[in-house]
């Protein structure tokens, strides 16, 4: 069973989290009002995208996820002419959802290794993002990276997409650098601790 994911005391299950993630991808939806509960219609707009709604939930679910997410601010619904309203994630919303993804964030493991080494380096001040410079750290301890040096750290697959993710969360770009190397000396270490004999 999934814990819903909770964030500044609120707690969100996986509907309303693929609410705000369908919302990130849209960017606007547009919808008729001529219902009294319009928010039904938020429902019916989103759950029409079967790419990406794989699993049936039902129009009420929806739009009460809606409702709370509008209740919390993280969407807005902005009326348009002709009895019509657009809906979009607010910039508190946006913050949210890329907390999610970073929750959730992991790399997949291929079925075979291309031998070759991803090394993340990074020097970021103190003074300006110290709580980023640890939050990366901490994270990339979780992915599974293996610390070779203070702020060097080696992973075996690709993940160059997850990394440049982190570092536009915590807006590191400038300070993180990833290298591919085809060898790094001495790297029995490295493959004992991936378990790759």
């Amino acid at each position: 069973m999934k814990t819903p994911h909770s964030f500044s005391g609120q707690r969100y299950g996986e509907t309303t989290r693929e609410i705000l993630s369908y919302l990130l991808l849209a960017g606007v939806i547009v919808i008729s009002a001529t219902s009294p509960y319009f928010l039904i219609n938020i429902a019916r707009a989103i759950s029409k995208d079967k790419k990406f709604f794989k699993r049936k939930i039902e129009d009420y679910k929806i739009a009460r996820a809606a409702k709370r997410l509008q209740d919390n601010r993280l969407i807005i619904l902005k009326e348009l002419e002709n009895g019509k309203f657009s809906v979009e994630l607010s910039e508190k919303g946006k913050r949210k959802i890329k907390e999610i993804q970073f929750d959730g964030l992991t790399v997949k493991k291929p079925d075979f290794w291309d031998k070759k080494w991803r090394v993340v380096i990074f020097d970021i001040p103190d003074k300006y993002r110290r709580r980023s410079r640890d939050a990366l750290r901490d994270k990339l301890k979780e992915i599974g990276f293996c610390q070779l040096q203070k702020s060097v750290w080696v992973f075996p697959y690709p993940c160059e997409n997850e990394i440049q993710f982190l570092c536009e969360l915590f807006n590191i770009t400038p300070f993180v650098n990833i290298i591919v190397a085809e060898s790094i000396y001495d790297d029995i270490k490295l493959k004992k601790y991936f378990k790759m004999f």
